[in-house]
């Protein structure tokens, strides 16, 4: 990575420390968003769209298709008819990882479930709440993290459609839930991040102390290891803890591999203060390929403590290395004229 790239998606070490260390814990007793009962019906239209840079995306109206493709979420039992329209010249489809469909909604070519050009369908995804089965074992139930995706475009396994971009995060909520105040979605598709050039990862803003919750997919032919720095959370189906006897364990670091999807939550900035906060792959090249993005953290005041002064040294640097440039090419410039007068 050249020290442009650096400078522009990284901190400079030795930056000034937060004006506030740490976010107040969430007080006792404090009410929040919980996920409501489930057995709604949802109905849902998606459309497959063709983007700029040769990308596809789904979007929840027409010309709005986004790469990663909208969140849709659900609680246990309920109903999601998802409509596709496909407004691409290449058949697509939708394949759901985590939920319930029979045969006829799988997205794939043998179940003959994929969407023509022009063409619109009807795939039908279910839910259901954890209880005992008929031979008294336990079925848990369907809330995680999950996402939906191509499986037609380029080869009967949708690897075109995925590259490009066809995919997006499903999350699936128990009844009671605690809920964020944003969810936002990170997806690793071979070394880019959400299909994005390298070092320009997207960045996420919170307020210090606010409830975040990140989906994180992984797409492509490559393993890695997303890492958050500043933050840490429990290695369970909702990322927190369920109380002092849960033993889950506590990571700010997992290895991932294509298909894989995981979630978590936050409290932002929570013992370590605002802040410019990176996530990226922590297998070495990757990162160093540009695999890396921030979480920006601010104080009560709306200011980010050392991200105002990297972004002004990075300005700063950036007009001297014009000048450089500038000063170089007028030396070229000159010593072409002296040759041409010898």
């Amino acid at each position: 990575m050249d020290r442009r790239s650096f400078n522009r998606r990284m901190l400079l070490g030795g930056a000034a420390v937060a004006t506030s260390l740490s976010a107040a814990p969430e007080a006792v007793g404090t009410t929040l968003r919980t996920a409501p009962a489930g057995g709604r019906i949802r109905r849902i239209r998606l459309y497959a769209e063709k983007l700029s840079g040769g990308r596809m995306g789904y979007g929840l109206q027409r010309g709005k298709a986004t790469v990663p493709g909208p969140l849709i979420e659900l609680t246990e039992g309920d109903t999601a008819y998802v409509q596709l329209v496909n407004t691409m010249d290449v058949p697509a489809s939708l394949h759901v990882h985590g939920l319930d469909y029979t045969i006829h909604q799988d997205g794939t070519r043998w179940s003959w479930s994929a969407v023509q050009p022009g063409g619109t369908r009807t795939y039908v995804w279910r839910t259901h709440a954890p209880g005992r089965r008929a031979d008294g074992t336990w079925r848990e139930g369907s809330a995680g993290y999950w996402h939906y995706h191509d499986h037609i475009v380029g080869s009967d396994h949708g690897t075109g459609g995925v590259h490009k971009g066809l995919y997006g995060p499903v999350i699936v909520r128990r009844a009671g839930d605690i809920l964020p105040l944003a969810t936002h979605t990170i997806v690793f598709n071979d070394t880019s991040v959400n299909n994005r050039p390298p070092h320009s990862g997207p960045n996420f803003q919170a307020a210090l102390g606010d409830r975040v919750e990140f989906v994180m997919i992984t797409h492509g032919d490559l393993y890695h290891t997303f890492h958050m720095h500043g933050h840490r959370w429990a290695n369970n189906r909702t990322g927190i803890l369920a109380g002092p006897d849960d033993r889950s364990q506590i990571i700010d670091n997992r290895i991932v591999g294509p298909g894989d999807s995981f979630g978590f939550q936050v409290i932002a900035g929570e013992g370590v203060g605002a802040g410019a906060w990176m996530y990226h792959c922590h297998v070495q090249h990757h990162s160093d390929k540009g695999m890396t993005g921030l979480f920006l953290v601010k104080n009560p005041n709306g200011t980010i403590p050392a991200y105002e002064m990297h972004q002004q040294q990075t300005q700063d640097q950036d007009q001297d290395d014009d000048q450089d440039q500038d000063q170089g090419q007028g030396q070229d410039q000159d010593q072409g004229q002296n040759q041409d007068q010898e």
